[in-house]
């Protein structure tokens, strides 16, 4: 599979203007990135500029804290897919996961693959923030609850991906299961680095420069 393919193209920022999305959405058309990740306010207005387009429209959910309840999310999730989503970024309830409430943090991601149909779920277990035994108990319940994808991090608190982590988030799954490195590639060296490690898709809004094979300093 082509670089390009494993980038969902990310602007997560809550000062995003419209023009800001619509360059967005302007080099996600062409350099035909798997998809492009956005705040669920602009789900609707993606949705409509990728229409001819095979570049999906990603959005998250319960971003970036994780702390709503389960039937938050799924009425986020149901409102995301209506307005046009094809993929449900979601983040775990971390305080749930770090307090051993398992069948809380089980039940938070089910609600949301419940609600997301056939759409596909990523699971954000916010690695920074966990133990190696968290981590693997947050990738643990994202299979069992039936999701598509886990993923590291929302790159909105101390820390994104790393290729350890990303390493023993493919050990956890599996092979079937998806993993998005997020937050830390910034450059074609990163990308191969965590694609190497086991990742099947990256968030980052550093997509155009891995293409070019150039680096950028700073940014998700």
């Amino acid at each position: 599979m082509s670089i390009n393919k494993y980038i969902d193209h990310t602007l997560l920022k809550p000062e995003s203007t419209q023009s800001q999305i619509d360059k967005l959405l302007s080099e996600a058309k062409e350099y035909d990135f798997a998809s492009v990740c956005v705040n669920p306010t602009w789900v609707n207005y993606s949705a409509k500029a990728l229409a001819e387009t095979d570049v999906n429209v990603c959005t998250v959910i319960g971003f970036p804290l994780g702390a709503t309840t389960p039937a938050v999310k799924a009425f986020e999730t149901k409102d995301a897919i209506e307005n046009g989503a094809d993929e449900i970024d979601m983040v775990i309830n971390i305080g749930a996961l770090k307090s051993g409430n398992f069948d809380l943090v089980e039940e938070d991601i089910r609600a949301v693959v419940e609600a997301s149909e056939d759409k596909i779920v990523k699971v954000i277990i916010e690695a920074c923030l966990l133990t190696e035994e968290e981590k693997v108990k947050a990738c643990q319940l994202s299979v069992k609850a039936g999701a598509d994808f886990v993923k590291t991090s929302t790159g909105f608190s101390t820390g994104g991906a790393t290729v350890a982590d990303v390493a023993l988030m493919r050990q956890t799954v599996g092979p079937n299961v998806g993993v998005k490195a997020a937050g830390g590639a910034r450059s074609l060296a990163d990308a191969q680095a965590f694609i190497e490690a086991g990742a099947t898709r990256l968030g980052t809004s550093s997509g155009v420069a891995i293409i070019k094979g150039e680096t950028v300093n700073g940014g998700y």
